[in-house]
């Protein structure tokens, strides 16, 4: 089904695979009549030539990319625009998008969302941007529609930025990363390695993209076979997929932490662009004769089969058939998990919270309480026409169980009322509803306490779809193809792979209606008009004032987390959190608020040292206990005191940052006093990215047994210096009673620019005009 190649490998051809071997170019010589060395043949990648095309470093060792387009919702566009004003913004350089699909419940906390959405509205018109209000794209579907162009590079500030089905490499980063595009600045990373993923085959019937999608992410996500790399989709097995299905792949790409990823194009992606009326954006992409990929993942597509990702994460897969084969063993398996997640949680009556999927089980089938189809991912136009035909006749009952369908714009809404698919679906008694990404993250059709959901939607974590842990509350969220989703609502909730269905599958054609947009959506055509007022609500706030980075650190640990991994939805919830995403001190409230609800009061009372001091006055006068913990410090270094040395806040977690390309769950631990992270490792480049950018220090230190714990001191002497000279390994020190425990850090490879942002305190500062 998936297999990984150990190792390098070549594609000649484009059709076929030579393992990198000593023997490897005798091969290719035989095949091609040349010689090519490893590092020529690096350049006949997709991937090698759309980067070469962006950089402006002259090195394609470290690349400064330039981006063509930008694009951002409205979780992340107030923060972005307002950082970019901050530092000297009078007009957007390049195309930004602002869409309007997160914060789309203009109810939820009073007129919050509208406000921002409005502010948006009026930046598009004075920096000349393009504004699309709530319910007409989420922000994928429009960028595949009206911004994806062959061979282009388009930047987003959200983690499933992902158009390399139509030949656009696309990369979802923290806002920090947009503001610097915003100010002509540079994407600078060093250039990525680059892995194939060889397709042969043709899907069977009932199997659709979210299938293939998890099938990839169960084989490469716990080995990082793709961590911070492009994916590359190239071999035959692509032709027998339309435009649509292979979208519907890419965007999930995201869950296997690679950085972009782009696939060959053909006839079927021209023909995508001709339909929106851009046919003059299609460009054809192959690899070159002989093309080196730094690992290879081979799949055949004719032996997918219906896919389940169990709680908690995309990565937990299995078959649906497998599933239901082994009942009692996975899910028994999937509560065990759950604990790890769950991290010992209890109600408020202090009774423990737990999973309790096996309670599904009834005569032996596994019932679903919900299904979703939904977002960037679900919500395309042939992922609901299939919902709809396995749908047409049946009812999903009157019930506990719910079916709700999101299409992903207007356009396609559209289309879907046109050619009957709509009431197909509303007639089963499951609902249409807009374009909105709230499902995906909390905002919308939460299921109910212990429920089992099933979403063809991008993510699956814990803590995101409803659960409330400190209260007492919790679901869990199954991923699945709309196609299987489809299959169990028609079976009265059953679990059921959309394989067992026997009717006929119809190939609808779509016609897009361009009308809908040229009607709705505000267009500067990249004209600014710099009399514009821009509108603030009463909750958009500006970034509190941010220190640069002293002599000397003393950072009080105040969190500890030892799961495996953590999600930037356990560092900052979403869901009903995202009305105070414009509100820097108002959203750090929640942080880590279902992980660790202690966190924020803990940060607050290390940070009143931190405000004391800048404000001119000594610490120990707000928080007494420094005394005797500068009285140890100053045994050793004492020259060491509160004019040198900040003091602050840090957490450790084992890997922290998998998922969402939120800035904010870097930004509130700063806005609170964070100075840094400590991690063995950092699940994403964009959560590292983020944290730099807000002048935090991302520490890395050895797995192992920790020479701290929670609610210790830690002294950093002399991280200034540190950070100035490139020093490899950090000096740090466990403040205990009777003196000093001697551990080291590291900080990885940072750029010069990131080493000034850090100095300076935060991106706003590094680049602030007064």
């Amino acid at each position: 089904m998936v297999e990984l190649l150990q190792g390098g490998a070549y594609l000649v051809g484009g059709r076929e695979i030579i393992a990198d071997t000593p023997e490897a170019q005798k091969a290719i010589f035989s095949k091609t009549g040349k010689e090519i060395t490893k590092e020529d043949a690096a350049k006949q990648t997709i991937s090698y030539g759309i980067l070469e095309s962006h950089n402006t470093s002259g090195s394609m060792d470290r690349l400064k990319i330039r981006f063509d387009k930008l694009t951002s919702h409205d979780i992340t566009f107030v923060g972005i625009i307002q950082t970019a004003r901050a530092s000297g913004l009078t007009k957007f350089p390049m195309p930004y998008v602002l869409t309007n699909c997160h914060n789309s419940l203009c109810a939820v906390g009073g007129t919050i969302n509208e406000d921002d959405h409005m502010f948006g509205l009026s930046c598009a018109k004075k920096y000349g941007g393009v504004y699309v209000p709530p319910h007409q794209a989420v922000i994928h579907q429009y960028a595949r529609e009206m911004l994806a162009e062959g061979g282009g590079m388009i930047l987003g500030s959200d983690s499933h930025t992902r158009y390399g089905a139509l030949g656009t490499m696309a990369v979802g980063e923290g806002g920090p990363e947009l503001v610097k595009q915003l100010l002509n600045q540079t994407y600078d990373i060093n250039r990525p390695q680059v892995v194939g993923v060889y397709l042969t085959g043709a899907p069977v019937k009932g199997v659709g993209p979210q299938d293939v999608a998890l099938a990839i992410i169960g084989a490469v996500f716990g080995n990082g076979y793709v961590k911070n790399k492009v994916m590359e989709f190239v071999g035959p097995g692509a032709a027998a997929l339309s435009a649509d299905f292979r979208i519907g792949i890419d965007v999930m790409t995201t869950e296997t932490t690679c950085l972009s990823s782009i696939w060959e194009t053909d006839e079927e992606v021209r023909e995508f662009y001709e339909i929106h009326g851009r046919g003059e954006a299609y460009r054809k992409l192959s690899p070159g004769p002989a093309a080196y990929y730094d690992g290879m993942i081979t799949v055949d597509l004719s032996k997918i089969r219906p896919m389940i990702a169990m709680p908690f994460h995309p990565s937990n897969t299995y078959t649906i058939e497998e599933l239901n084969a082994n009942l009692t063993d996975i899910l028994e398996e999937t509560e065990k998990r759950a604990k790890v997640s769950l991290g010992g949680a209890r109600a408020a009556d202090g009774s423990p919270l737990e999973l309790r999927l096996r309670d599904k089980v009834k005569n032996g089938k596994f019932m679903v309480d919900q299904g979703i189809i939904a977002g960037c991912a679900g919500g395309g136009f042939e992922n609901i026409c299939a919902a709809a035909d396995i749908l047409k006749g049946s009812s999903i009952g009157c019930g506990g169980f719910t079916l709700s369908v999101y299409p992903a714009s207007m356009p396609v809404y559209m289309e879907l009322v046109r050619n009957g698919c709509a009431a197909a679906i509303m007639e089963t008694g499951a609902v249409m509803k807009t374009a909105f990404c709230g499902p995906c993250f909390g905002a919308g059709d939460t299921p109910a306490n212990n429920a089992f959901s099933i979403r063809h939607s991008t993510r699956n974590f814990p803590n995101r779809e409803g659960s409330k842990l400190q209260n007492g509350q919790i679901s869990s969220v199954a991923l699945m193809d709309a196609r299987s989703i489809a299959a169990t609502a028609a079976n009265g909730g059953v679990l059921t792979p959309a394989t067992e269905y026997d009717g006929e599958m119809t190939k609808y054609q779509y016609h897009f209606d361009s009308k809908i947009y040229k009607n709705r959506v505000f267009d500067s055509e990249g004209i600014a008009d710099p009399e514009t007022e821009i509108q603030l609500g009463p909750n958009i706030k500006d970034w509190p004032r941010m220190e640069a980075l002293p002599e000397n650190l003393l950072l009080q640990v105040v969190s500890e987390i030892h799961d495996p991994v953590t999600t930037t939805d356990e560092l900052i919830p979403s869901g009903e959190t995202s009305s105070y995403r414009s509100n820097p001190l108002g959203l750090a409230e929640f942080t880590l608020s279902r992980k660790d609800p202690d966190y924020v009061a803990r940060a607050k009372e290390i940070q009143k040292a931190e405000k004391e001091r800048t404000a001119g006055g000594h610490p120990c006068r707000v928080l007494p206990v420094l005394k005797e913990v500068m009285g140890v410090i100053k045994k050793s270094f004492p020259e060491t005191n509160h004019s040198n040395t900040g003091f602050g806040s840090t957490i450790f977690a084992v890997k922290p940052g998998d998922g969402s390309a939120r800035e904010q769950a870097a930004s509130c631990q700063k806005v609170l006093g964070g100075w840094a992270n400590i991690a063995n490792e950092y699940a994403t480049k964009r959560y590292r990215s983020n944290l730099i950018n807000w002048g935090m220090l991302p520490f890395l230190i050895e797995e192992g047994e920790l020479p701290f714990r929670n609610l210790d001191y830690l002294f950093i002497p002399g991280i200034r210096r540190a950070v100035e000279e490139k020093a490899d390994v950090i000096a740090a020190y466990a403040v205990g009673t009777d003196g000093l425990t001697a551990f080291e850090l590291r900080l990885g490879e940072l750029t010069d620019e990131e080493r000034q942002i850090i100095l300076k305190g935060c991106l706003i500062n590094y680049n602030r005009v007064e």
